[in-house]
């Protein structure tokens, strides 16, 4: 029973605690202001229509007055002075009710302008105390932060917090040297290769300038000469069964090389 008693004012209490929230009181609070606010406009608006209701009655007895005195005036002129007379007393009871209405119009007209300036200013108050309600709500959002955040810096600790990330530093670091160490491996070996291809590529480019260079001297058209030579004393030493070339052909083949090798010169 005590564990219940306790837990039915645990419950009370949190159940206030949400019911004091600052937040909500000023909700409240910008809602009854707003709800007067409407009521006061509404009995404004009564008044008003009241005041409208004189008004009518105050123009409508006035020509009723008016009319009453025209009327007398047109019976003078005919010469019916009784009805004249009657007229006027007439008239004279409108008039005494029109003194009567006015007197409680410009009351009404005092009392109207009285609540236009009351309901200004209450509509100037409730938007000063909106304006304050909001202001007032970021200042608790910010304390609940600033509590939340207190909150989370108690249980901080910093006790051999550089432990763990001393060690994964060094692995890190230990990994690193050794991607280093294969990248360079691999540079070296990429460089080598290329290096090859250069020289590969400047030894044909070598032995095409010594090729033109041979042109240049004669020096290949020489050897061209020893190789046809060569191949001419062959010739003349087995001529091929089926018909080869003649002696007289290869001596014109020759002589044609020599041509060739002067005009060269």
């Amino acid at each position: 029973m005590k564990r219940f008693i306790n837990w039915l004012k645990g419950l009370f209490n949190k159940t206030m605690d949400k019911l004091e929230d600052p937040e909500m009181m000023l909700e409240q609070a910008k809602r009854d202001m707003q709800t007067t606010l409407q009521g006061n406009q509404e009995k404004a608006v009564q008044a008003i229509t009241q005041k409208n209701m004189l008004e009518n009655m105050l123009n409508e007895q006035k020509r009723k007055s008016e009319s009453l005195e025209n009327q007398a005036g047109m019976a003078l002129k005919q010469g019916k002075r009784d009805i004249a007379t009657q007229l006027m007393r007439e008239k004279m009871n409108v008039d005494a009710n029109i003194a009567t209405i006015q007197q409680s119009y410009d009351q009404a007209v005092q009392t109207v302008e009285q609540i236009k300036i009351g309901i200004k200013r209450q509509q100037e108050e409730v938007r000063k105390k909106t304006a304050e309600a909001m202001v007032l709500k970021t200042q608790w959002k910010q304390a609940q932060i600033q509590n939340s955040i207190s909150k989370a810096l108690e249980g901080l600790t910093f006790e051999n917090q550089f432990e763990g990330f001393g060690a994964a530093q060094d692995r890190i670091r230990e990994k690193q040297s050794e991607a280093a160490a294969r990248q360079e491996l691999q540079n070296e070996s990429l460089a080598g290769k290329m290096m090859q291809l250069e020289d590969t590529s400047r030894d044909m480019e070598a032995e095409s300038e010594l090729s033109k260079l041979e042109e240049k001297l004669g020096l290949k058209a020489t050897t061209t000469t020893a190789e046809a030579t060569q191949t001419v004393s062959v010739t003349d030493g087995a001529a091929p069964a089926g018909g080869g070339a003649t002696t007289s052909e290869a001596e014109q083949a020759l002589a044609d090389l020599e041509k060739r090798l002067n005009s060269g010169n």
